[in-house]
């Protein structure tokens, strides 16, 4: 969700992406159908959702999931016609062709790795009028490991009845940025950079302003609110999204006492960048039984007490051979 790797527009987009960040970078590189869509994020989501309904339940997954392409146009909130299977098996081609390679460092080596967001499809069957039966879909290492960690997020049901890219892409980014804290805001500039828009600043805000319109009207998105806020002459205006309160709180799997609050987003992107290489939620679950057991008080300020335990960590241990990516 960090990164706008799905194409925000209708037409075929061919463009090579890349982002850089503190020496780290990452390309999106389409194929000749195009880059794979954020609508194409739909087949994405419904297999993720799949396989973590199947761990929590305790049953073994793999990186192959079947499934009928009338229960996925269904969840997803697609027509169920022909138009709705050709445009389902579109998607499926964008997904397959479009392909990551990014830099990843560990010790005093660099290793460029590339992978798709999705490895291959097979339509297991097709009835004589074009409608796909059955559908195996099997994911990247990069996705299923994300998946193996639950480095995912939750949406909410009313996401695949968002029709516009621009408002599903916000809600992606202020469901990562802001998850369940009260209040989160971003200029408008540094928005259109993350919604990974090509449009100029002024057409942009203008897409903005219409989201917050339909949103002052109607509740249009889903778990935030947002508005918009001026800074003064010269400056972009604030974004700001304000939580619900409609995301559900999470289950405690670890049993531990709930004063320590969940931890925002961002932290877990700020403790992979203080602990490379280690798997921060695992980490995280370790803090929070050394906290237990000390009997000491829950911090004052949980993401900030969890990136330094991540910091000493890295300082005491060596590093691993390997990290594992994330999706979220």
């Amino acid at each position: 969700m960090e990164h706008a790797v799905f194409s925000l527009g209708t037409r075929a987009d061919t463009r090579v992406r890349r982002y850089e960040h503190n020496g780290a970078w990452i390309e999106i590189k389409p194929s000749a159908d195009g880059l794979a869509t954020i609508h194409d994020r739909d087949v994405l989501i419904f297999c993720i959702s799949q396989l973590i309904a199947a761990i929590n339940e305790g049953r073994e997954v793999s990186q192959c999931v079947r499934f009928k392409a009338y229960d996925l146009l269904t969840a997803t909130n697609r027509m169920t016609n022909g138009r709705g299977y050709k445009l389902l098996r579109g998607a499926l081609e964008r997904l397959a062709g479009t392909r990551i390679v990014t830099n990843i460092t560990t010790g005093n080596k660099e290793i460029t790795r590339g992978f798709g967001l999705i490895e291959s499809f097979e339509i297991v069957r097709e009835t004589r009028e074009g409608r796909m039966q059955e559908i195996e879909v099997k994911l990247s290492d990069w996705v299923f490991n994300a998946i193996e960690s639950k480095e995912v997020l939750t949406l909410h049901r009313d996401y695949f009845r968002l029709r516009r890219p621009i408002d599903r892409r916000i809600y992606e980014i202020v469901r990562k940025h802001c998850g369940r804290r009260k209040e989160w805001s971003i200029s408008l500039d540094l928005l259109q950079k993350k919604c990974g828009s090509v449009s100029t600043l002024k057409d942009f805000r203008r897409r903005i302003r219409r989201v917050v319109e339909l949103d002052e009207a109607n509740d249009h998105m889903p778990d935030y609110r947002v508005r918009m806020v001026p800074r003064g002459y010269g400056k972009c205006e604030l974004v700001v999204f304000q939580n619900r309160g409609s995301i559900p709180a999470p289950a405690s799997a670890l049993g531990l006492r709930a004063a320590i609050p969940e931890l925002a987003p961002d932290t877990y992107h700020k403790s992979r960048i203080a602990c490379p290489g280690w798997d921060v939620r695992e980490l995280e679950k370790q803090w929070r039984e050394w906290i237990e057991v000390s009997g000491a008080e829950p911090p004052r300020n949980a993401d900030a007490a969890f990136v330094g335990f991540c910091r000493k960590w890295a300082s005491r241990r060596s590093q691993p051979t390997d990290r594992t990516l994330a999706i979220s």
